[in-house]
């Protein structure tokens, strides 16, 4: 793993960094080898520095660093096994980055929620409007659909794969991507599209043509492909023909 690996060449650092503030003594250079030697140390140092820093870790407690450097080094009063090493490690930091990612995460959604809202609030309205009109059908998690066309073959399964044509909008009208206008069908697994596709298509049997009417959270939600059409909160409207299950 990229940032155990890090890590550990960071707490390398750190001890060098530390025991330079203990009073290491500064040998002279007296010749190439020593002075490549303390190159390769200084740029080492130079170049950790700010990564450690940048590492997140500063809870580490520096004395136990140390100690668990020097006893690698001397092999003397090791308090754990190498396979308890990599465990602890791997547990810990993957911990670390989850936690991270989900902060970030958390930060990207309360913004796009404050940006986006308008469009969110659209949406919910759309919505609440669309369930009553004639022919809307309304499943249990909030996806809307009406039957075009109904067809007479197999429905497919979540691990199937299909070929469908489709046509995208917006709920004001905008098209954002449509097989039908490029003329060629799409083929996917049915697990590999969003909620509000995967939920649908198994309700269609082959030969049929549904209108969706996609929440945004059945959807891409606050995180929409970047640079594309679809804005943080969307709700969609597609029109979907079932071709055929292919596996």
């Amino acid at each position: 793993m990229k940032t155990i690996k890090f890590l550990s060449v960071a707490f390398v650092a750190t001890l060098l960094f530390s025991c330079n503030q203990n009073g290491v003594t500064n040998k002279p250079l007296n010749t190439q080898l020593d002075s490549v030697s303390y190159a390769v140390g200084l740029n080492m140092g130079k170049g950790l520095k700010g990564n450690i820093e940048r590492s997140n870790f500063n809870e580490a407690d520096i004395d136990l660093i140390k100690q668990g450097f020097i006893n690698g080094l001397d092999s003397l009063n090791i308090l754990m096994e190498d396979d308890q090493v990599q465990t602890l490690l791997t547990d810990y930091f993957t911990k670390k980055q989850q936690e991270e990612q989900e902060k970030q995460q958390a930060e990207q959604l309360k913004k796009a929620e404050e940006e986006f809202n308008d469009v969110k609030v659209a949406g919910e309205n759309f919505l609440e409007e669309n369930k009553t009109k004639d022919g809307v059908q309304t499943t249990a998690s909030g996806l809307q659909y009406i039957v075009l066309k109904e067809g007479k073959g197999d429905k497919p399964q979540e691990t199937s794969k299909v070929k469908v044509h489709y046509h995208g909008t917006t709920i004001n009208g905008e098209v954002f991507d449509s097989s039908v206008e490029r003329g060629v069908p799409s083929e996917f697994g049915v697990n590999q599209v969003i909620p509000g596709w995967i939920e649908g298509l198994q309700l269609m049997p082959v030969g049929s043509k549904y209108k969706f009417f996609i929440p945004q959270e059945l959807a891409y939600g606050a995180f929409p492909r970047q640079g594309g059409k679809i804005k943080p909160f969307d709700a969609l409207i597609f029109e979907v023909e079932l071709l055929e299950i292919t596996e």
